[in-house]
């Protein structure tokens, strides 16, 4: 996935960074606003793993999420599917 559509459409996408990361705060996901390198500190801080583990987890998030899942995420309620 391109990380600048993550990055574009970080209010849209939120909800699926908490279903992976719940222990998330809303001031985390306003430092991170879809940069990855913040998600990935995030991630090492709330949940105690080490920097390289974090790097792991947001690459392994990036390669499901894919750009199916990407349009499925971004759709408006008037979009059609």
């Amino acid at each position: 996935m391109n990380w600048d559509r993550i990055e574009g459409n970080w209010k849209q996408l939120k909800g699926r960074v908490t279903e992976q990361w719940g222990k998330l705060t809303d001031d985390d996901f306003d430092v991170v606003n879809g940069r990855r390198e913040q998600l990935a500190g995030k991630i090492q801080e709330r949940y105690g793993v080490a920097k390289d583990e974090a790097e792991r987890q947001v690459t392994e998030w990036e390669r499901r999420a894919g750009d199916d899942w990407f349009d499925k995420a971004t759709k408006r309620p008037t979009d059609k599917v």
